[in-house]
Order: structure tokens, then sequence, then C-alpha cells
């Protein structure tokens, strides 16, 4: 069970909304998924217009918790703006604060990201911070009371999976609050090695909106995400320089 908060979820699997070829194709990547949270920017989406196209139109809200993203923010006073704006079109369970400080990579403003999600904590929202996989940083947004840590695997929608799995491990080991790994992303090979690392969860889009076939990408990344799970609570063998016999030696009969 993966608890956030006041929340409680069975999936480990936290689902984008954007960039897929359709509504239709969205909503049965959605359902597949088995996904119990969705997550979406807040300035991309016409909240407040009933007549401009909206994918929750598909959607039977109902089924899901809402985790919004401050996506577009360029300072913490940003994103608590655009936070407020979701929670006041009830679409808000959980707030994603993601604060850019670089336009090329897309990596996230560490000093403006530990004061927005200051800020909104204070407000009293359940707050999930976007952040690299600085080990340091990850420990002050906890210090701060940050109801979930989220550190990328790498850049935002460049599926290059995890390029520094030590950094993560370190920040999963430390943390004693939920650790979602975010972004970068690509296949169900990376999913699973998060949650080999002891992730408590993934969240992801375009490694399925992008796929050439969203709704099985989702289904293989829910599988992926068990399977990665199953795989840290039993414990792997360790690694060997040597070749070891998979069968007993003893009791083996002697043929002459």
């Amino acid at each position: 069970m993966l608890k956030i908060g006041d929340f409680q979820f069975h999936s480990r699997l936290l689902l984008g909304t954007g960039k897929y070829p359709d509504f239709d194709v969205q909503k049965q990547a959605v359902e597949v998924s088995e996904t119990e949270v969705l997550t979406f920017a807040v300035r991309r989406m016409n909240i407040f217009d009933p007549v401009q196209p909206n994918f929750l139109e598909k959607i039977d809200l109902q089924k899901y918790r809402f985790l919004p993203n401050t996506a577009g923010a360029k300072n913490a006073e940003e994103a608590v703006r655009i936070a407020k704006l979701a929670d006041a079109s009830g679409l808000c369970d959980m707030i994603k604060v993601e604060v850019i400080g670089c336009d090329k990579t897309l990596l996230p403003d560490p000093v403006e990201t530990l004061r927005a999600t200051e800020m909104l904590l204070e407000e009293g929202f359940t707050v999930l911070p976007y952040t690299s996989d600085d080990v340091v940083l990850a420990r002050k947004l906890e210090e701060l009371g940050a109801h979930a840590i989220m550190p990328g695997a790498s850049p935002i929608g460049s599926g290059q999976g995890i390029i520094n799995p030590l950094n993560l491990k370190f920040i999963i080991e430390q943390a004693d609050v939920p650790v979602i790994v975010d972004a970068g992303i690509g296949s169900p090979c990376d999913a699973a090695y998060a949650m080999e690392l002891g992730a408590d969860g993934v969240l992801l889009n375009t490694a399925v909106s992008g796929a050439k076939d969203p709704v099985k990408m989702a289904e293989a990344m829910k599988l992926a995400i068990e399977a990665g799970r199953l795989g840290y609570e039993a414990g792997r063998i360790g690694r060997k320089q040597y070749a070891a016999a998979s069968s007993p030696k003893e009791g083996i009969s002697v043929v002459e």
C-alpha cells in the first residue's frame, strides 16, 4: 500500500495526462494502467471553461485522486498561485511542486522549489516536490514536511531512464516519506529498475503517451512496476565474481 499524506493507494503508478493522440486513447491507457492518481499541468488545462475540450469529460472522476502540477512556474510565488488555482477548481487532492530553473534541460530550481514547498505546506496542501536527484536537497525537502519526494531519473521527457542509480538509492535509503521516481522513464525496464532500487512509486507520462501504442505501454508499465516492487520485497541474490552451481553437491550419486 502506497501512503501519501492522508491518502492510500493500491497502485504505485502515477500517470500523466498530456500529449496523448486523442482523448479516447488517453482514457483507454488510464484505465488499463489501473492507476489511482492522475497528474496534469494546471496552466495547460481550461479547467474553468466548459466549452473547451477537456480530458476529464472522458474520465470517471470518482475513481481517481488528482495531482495537479505547477509546471510553468518560474518562482515560488507563481507555483503557489497555480496551486491555489487548482485547489479552487476542486481538482486538487495533492499538489506537485514543479519550478523549472533551466529552460534547456528543464531541471528544477532547488532554491525556489524549497521556498514553494514551505509556502504550500503553510497553506495546508499535501505537497510532493519534483526535484533533481540531489541527496541533500531531498533531505531538506523532507525536513520541511514534504509528504513525498519526487526525484527525476533523467531530464523530463528524455526517455533516458535512470542515469544516476546511486543517488536515487541514497535518497530512498534516507527518506522516511515515499520516494516517487519522476521524469525520464522510457521503458518498462526503467520503471522496474526504479522499483527494484526501493522506490515507492513511479510517475510517468511521455513514456506512455509517446509510445507507438500508448494503451499497451500503459499496461506494460503497470506490470513492470508490480514486478519491480515484488522483486525488491523478495530481495535479490548477491552478485558473485565467479559461477556458483545452482544444484546442491550433497547427495549426488557417483557414476562409475
